[in-house]
């Protein structure tokens, strides 16, 4: 039975992941933060409690990350922690890189030093491009990478950690370059949440607008539940090679709303106001990832479209207050 431990197992990506992997027959270890309100802590992982053996832990606690890989050595090390909202971000840059950069240098150097040949994946992001595309208007491994907030520079200081501590220690460590990926299972501070809880909440009589930032803002979403098995196929490659995870498919923030208000049987613009708190400093116009060569290579293909998407989270909120 291989063992894997999962940083981040609480978040959205971690949840799914813990799943799938007890599926495939791992024994599966998960690190999550202590918060003041227990409920927050493993909430996604109810459905799966009996089978994750969870451990009180914070990435940025050197020592804390050293004794737990001592204590479980696993063969699969899964990096999911991370601050990860980009728009906040702007307002903890300083707290952001302690956990996305520091954090991962903490387990590689953990790795390096207990037992290099466990297999690492971190979860690198779309954010790393910036507003960088090519002329086909998809961004794949080669575009440059631009970032334009504090979020997308400390990820690319930990893509750039994987490339040298594979290179310098010949360790197999993974970079999977995620595009935005959603699920009813995320946070109601990331945007699609938001327009579904939000829109569900109107039609319930519940509220009357919905705050929103720039709707001009275009990205490639995705189902969590697809990406993580995109992780763990990178996982179990014959040699580490990153990869680009996406649908391939943009749709505007406009988009996104007239399609979840129109299911609801209601006109966004009725609803919609913006407001400038929620507009980044250096705004990120457009995300679309190619995601053929691990289509290719690995036969991954997603399951879920944008459409189908939110389909599953318009049907979550609606009976979350029902």
């Amino acid at each position: 039975m291989k063992k894997t431990l999962i940083f981040g197992a609480s978040g959205q990506d971690g949840s799914f992941l813990s799943e799938f992997l007890f599926k495939q027959g791992y024994e599966v270890h998960g690190m999550v933060r202590r918060h003041s309100v227990a409920e927050n802590q493993s909430y996604r992982l109810n459905g799966i409690k009996d089978n994750i053996q969870l451990h009180y832990g914070d990435i940025t606690d050197a020592s804390n990350v050293f004794n737990l890989i001592n204590k479980i050595q696993p063969d699969e090390i899964y990096n999911l922690a991370a601050q990860s909202h980009v728009r906040i971000s702007f307002d903890m840059p300083g707290f952001t890189n302690q956990v996305n950069s520091q954090g991962f240098l903490n387990v590689l150097e953990a790795v390096r030093c207990i037992k290099p040949d466990i297999k690492i994946y971190q979860a690198s992001s779309s954010e790393m491009f910036g507003n960088s595309i090519d002329a086909d208007n998809y961004q794949r491994i080669t575009t440059p990478m631009v970032p334009v907030s504090p979020y997308g520079c400390s990820k690319l200081f930990s893509h750039n950690l994987v490339h040298n501590y594979r290179n310098s220690y010949n360790m197999f460590i993974v970079s999977g370059i995620l595009f935005n990926h959603e699920s009813p299972r995320r946070g109601t501070n990331f945007v699609t949440a938001k327009v579904v809880n939000g829109a569900v909440r109107i039609k319930k009589g519940l509220d009357k607008t919905l705050s929103l930032g720039n709707l001009d803002a275009a990205r490639d979403w995705g189902h969590s539940k697809d990406y993580v098995k995109a992780m763990h196929l990178m996982m179990q490659n014959e040699s580490p090679k990153d990869y680009v995870v996406s649908t391939g498919d943009s749709h505007t923030i406009h988009e996104l709303c007239n399609y979840v208000f129109g299911s609801l049987d209601m006109d966004y613009k009725d609803y919609v106001v913006l407001d400038k708190a929620y507009l980044r400093p250096e705004e990120l116009n457009v995300l679309k990832g190619d995601s053929s060569p691990i289509q290719n290579d690995l036969g991954w293909k997603p399951e879920y479209n944008f459409q189908t998407l939110l389909d599953e989270m318009i049907a979550y909120w609606t009976k979350k207050y029902e």
